[in-house]
C-alpha cells in the first residue's frame, strides 16, 4: 500500500457486494484475515477481495498500510479495556489493566506481533494512558515519577504479553514441543554440569507456564512499596508493600 492522502476518509460507501465500507470494517475484516493466513495477509489486494471492494477505495480511509496497523492496534487495545473504570484501588486498577491487555493480546495472537510495540495515537490508546497515569498520581507519585513508572509498567506488561501472544500463535506442534522440552530435555542433563537445573528439576515442568501474572505483581509490588516510602508509611530501604 503506497501512501496517499485519502480524500473523503469518513465517508461510508456501498462495496460491490452492497457491503457498506467503513474505517470499522475494513480493520475488523483486517483482524480476521491476519487471524487467519499471518500478519503477510495484510495487503490492498487481499483486503480489497475480501471486502469485495477496489483495493484503492481503502485510501479513502487509510493513508497506507502503516496507518491502518495502528488502527489494527487501537483497536485491540479498545477491545481490550471496554468497559474498564478505574477503582479507588490503584493496585488493583493497575493489575487490571494489565490483565485485559494479555487477554486483548491472546485474542488475536498473530496481529500483536504487528502491535504490541507501535504508538497508535489515536483514541483507544491515548485514554488507557490517561488511566494508567491517573491511576499513578492517585497513588501520590510526582508527575516526573507517574509518566516515568507508568513507562516501565506498560512496556513490561506489553512485552510479557506479546511474548505469551508469539507463543500462542506458533502451531500446535510447536506448542507442544516446546513443553515437552521442560518436561524430558530438562530433566535429564548431568548434575554435574547443570547443578542449579538438577536442585530445581521437580520443578522445571512448571517453566512451560506463563509468568506474566507473577512478573506483574513484582511490579506492582514495587510500585506500592515506592509509593508508601513516599508517603511516609515505610521508612527509607523497606521493602514492604502496603497489604
Amino acid at each position: 500500500m503506497t501512501s496517499r492522502v485519502p480524500q473523503e476518509r469518513r465517508r461510508r460507501r456501498p462495496t460491490r457486494s452492497g457491503v457498506l465500507l467503513s474505517e470499522d470494517l475494513i480493520v475488523q475484516t483486517a483482524l480476521r484475515l491476519i487471524g487467519e493466513h499471518g500478519p503477510e495477509a495484510l495487503s490492498v489486494r487481499r483486503l480489497g477481495a475480501a471486502l469485495g471492494c477496489d483495493p484503492t477505495a481503502l485510501y479513502r480511509y487509510f493513508h497506507d498500510t502503516d496507518d491502518l496497523v495502528l488502527a489494527i492496534a487501537d483497536r485491540i487495545i479498545g477491545d481490550a479495556m471496554e468497559g474498564f473504570e478505574p477503582g479507588d484501588d490503584w493496585v488493583a486498577s493497575l493489575r487490571e489493566m494489565a490483565l485485559r491487555v494479555r487477554a486483548g493480546y491472546l485474542a488475536h495472537p498473530r496481529a500483536a506481533a504487528l502491535a504490541a510495540h507501535r504508538v497508535t495515537r489515536r483514541r483507544s490508546e491515548i485514554r488507557a494512558v490517561d488511566m494508567g497515569i491517573g491511576l499513578l498520581l492517585s497513588a501520590g507519585f510526582e508527575p516526573n515519577a507517574a509518566a516515568r513508572l507508568y513507562l516501565a509498567f506498560i512496556d513490561t506488561v506489553l512485552s510479557h504479553a506479546a511474548t505469551d501472544a508469539a507463543f500462542q500463535a506458533l502451531p500446535r506442534k510447536q506448542r507442544e514441543a516446546d513443553h515437552r522440552a521442560w518436561r524430558d530435555v530438562y530433566q535429564d542433563l548431568d548434575p554435574r554440569t547443570y547443578p542449579a537445573l538438577t536442585a530445581v528439576r521437580r520443578e522445571l515442568p512448571g517453566m512451560a507456564d506463563s509468568s506474566f501474572e507473577e512478573a506483574v505483581e513484582l511490579l506492582l509490588e514495587a510500585l506500592a512499596a515506592r509509593a508508601g516510602r513516599n508517603s511516609g508509611l515505610f521508612p527509607a530501604g523497606s521493602r514492604q508493600a502496603p497489604r
